[in-house]
């Protein structure tokens, strides 16, 4: 391998470098939260299909990254295991079509290497390589709007239950004077109350407090056993990196229903939640500030709630937002 063909190696690792740092950044600073700024969770067997959108959260909500539930099940106590088993960076959960492509482009790339023409060698240069990115970004952009066309034409369209249909124009009203909770515009057959809407209101404040408390003990109280193994695991790997993420002054500023219904002896309501809070993370042992500020920031999820038959609300499951 001559000077210049290795030069431009190293030139081409540079440019994908500079493309790739930047995302790692913002990654980095969106997984302080409660959550890991990703999907985690479980909606019984609605956990593969998005929730509808609503006035707090117009767009669509991501797919989950983790979750006990396998395709087809209900989603009450599958085993982890089975899902890890799968694993493998291009066979994680949402990578699909863009997994399968990427996998493909790597092999290329390193069978080009082990013959000795190079990681980029049958794409006819670095000039290449951006025609490439525009390739895969055209596809993900069709991929996405498919993805989006299936979820509407399956998305539930029955009338909120407890009463006649008042139409969009009712249903969109806020719960509390243009603050808190509205009936949101997908509705399905289990009626949600006032004091339901405390309830995940009061939620909301107590699970960040404890997950800032890295109290484990109250979480179990707060959330389902699923959501509270994904919590442990990001406090420990906090304490593993020597930080603690700290969280307080949780305002909930909007919120609305997007759809409420009953499984057996189980009920569940996703809930879009606009809220603001101040998110730092420090060093365990110095208080020095990590990432964050004392200014607040903003934060739109989908937050879905489950209970059992005269129980009480539980978190079972956090979506970002899109």
């Amino acid at each position: 391998m001559n000077f210049t063909h290795m030069r431009g190696i190293v030139r081409t690792i540079a440019v994908v470098l500079s493309l790739a740092v930047p995302l790692v950044i913002a990654i980095s600073s969106a997984d302080a939260r409660i959550g890991g700024g990703g999907s985690s969770g479980s909606r019984g067997t609605r956990t593969f299909s998005a929730p509808p959108s609503t006035t707090t959260a117009p767009g669509t909500a991501a797919p989950m990254n983790r979750t006990f539930t396998q395709p087809g099940s209900s989603g009450m106590g599958a085993p982890a295991a089975a899902g890890a088993a799968k694993g493998g960076f291009f066979n994680r959960p949402g990578m699909g079509m863009l997994g399968g492509l990427a996998a493909g482009f790597l092999g290329a790339g390193l069978l080009g290497m082990l013959f000795g023409g190079g990681m980029f060698s049958g794409l006819g240069g670095l000039s290449s390589i951006f025609g490439l990115i525009l390739q895969i970004g055209l596809i993900i952009i069709v991929v996405r709007l498919a993805m989006s066309w299936w979820q509407r034409r399956h998305t539930p369209a029955a009338a909120f239950a407890g009463g006649p249909d008042a139409g969009p124009a009712t249903q969109q009203n806020s719960f509390r004077s243009g603050m808190g909770f509205g009936l949101g515009s997908g509705s399905a057959p289990l009626e949600i109350l006032p004091a339901d809407y405390e309830a995940f209101e009061r939620l909301l404040g107590e699970i960040q407090g404890a997950w800032s408390d890295e109290d484990v003990a109250k979480l179990n109280t707060l959330a389902t056993p699923e959501m509270v193994s994904y919590f442990t695991k990001d406090l420990e790997q906090n304490k593993a990196q020597n930080d603690v993420n700290k969280v307080t002054n949780v305002k909930l500023l909007q919120g609305d229903l997007a759809e409420a219904w009953r499984e057996g002896e189980t009920d569940y309501a996703s809930v879009a939640l606009r809220f603001s809070l101040v998110d730092k993370t420090l060093e365990r042992t110095t208080g020095r500030l990590v990432t964050g500020s004392d200014t607040p920031i903003e934060a739109t999820e989908v937050w879905t709630f489950a209970r059992r038959r005269g129980g009480n609300w539980e978190l079972s499951a956090i979506q970002q937002t899109n």
